[in-house]
């Protein structure tokens, strides 16, 4: 009864923290915070006692997603976006097309993924499907001794935050024509909007690159899942890449 009785009182303390916190706390702040205040809590007993928090007290305490906890008090949307805000969920200030050239030359130079590539963009391609940012190939050397088909690889790059999910449709629809499709966002963005797209990407076979939107010159790309090769629709590839095959292929 004595252990059932610390746990509560835990509890009562967790409770009271997030209702200070209105921007959530991670399990990790959270723990640390009731080690702080009560020195005499164990810290076993402050994992059994926040384990399933929300579950216990669901009147109380909710999960927007893995590993945070909030107070039910700010469970509305404008809370959740605030709290995107203060975490950096905001538009850059930097146009998006200062990353294309660099983006281009990190795949080359850096990932190796491709032989060649350009900054794109705008409407080359002509209809709503969209136009990647940057586009590129992947061809055998002539040193190759093993020659292998040629590869199409595109990325879809965004700045502004607040579009990602818009970004990752973009990134998907690029699959129709190409072999390997990269989506690259900022690493100012969320962390459960980067967690959310993590899982995404994973699941569906696109890379996942962050990036600073605050640098361009030095924006240190980040590799958080590879993509999958695939192969597309080569009568889609075909169309889109005639369009631009002396930029590509020259």
């Amino acid at each position: 009864m004595k252990s059932l009785g610390i746990r509560d009182d835990i509890r009562r303390q967790a409770v009271g923290l997030l209702l200070a916190h209105r921007e959530g706390l991670h399990y990790s702040e959270l723990h640390r915070m009731l080690r702080e205040s009560t020195p005499s809590f164990n810290t076993g007993t402050i994992n059994s006692s926040l384990w399933s928090l929300e579950v216990i007290l669901p009147n109380e305490v909710w999960k927007p997603s893995k590993g945070l906890y909030m107070h039910c008090h700010f469970k509305d949307s404008e809370v959740i976006e605030d709290s995107g805000k203060a975490n950096g969920n905001t538009a850059s200030r930097v146009r998006e097309s200062a990353f294309y050239r660099t983006f281009a030359d990190w795949l080359k130079n850096e990932a190796e993924e491709v032989t060649h590539a350009i900054p794109l963009g705008g409407n080359v391609f002509r209809d709503r499907w969209g136009t990647p940012d940057v586009i590129g190939k992947r061809e055998s050397r002539r040193s190759d001794v093993i020659k292998a088909p040629t590869e199409i690889v595109a990325a879809e790059i965004k700045v502004d935050t607040m579009q990602l999910v818009t970004a990752f449709g973009q990134a998907c629809a690029y699959r129709l024509f190409c072999h390997r499709s990269y989506l690259v966002i900022p690493q100012q963005a969320n962390e459960d909007e980067i967690a959310r797209l993590d899982a995404l990407c994973e699941i569906s076979g696109i890379a996942l690159v962050t990036f600073d939107s605050d640098a361009p010159g030095t924006p240190a790309f980040k590799v958080l899942v590879r993509p999958r090769h695939h192969q597309p629709d080569l009568f889609y590839t075909n169309r889109y890449l005639a369009l631009i095959e002396r930029e590509l292929f020259s």
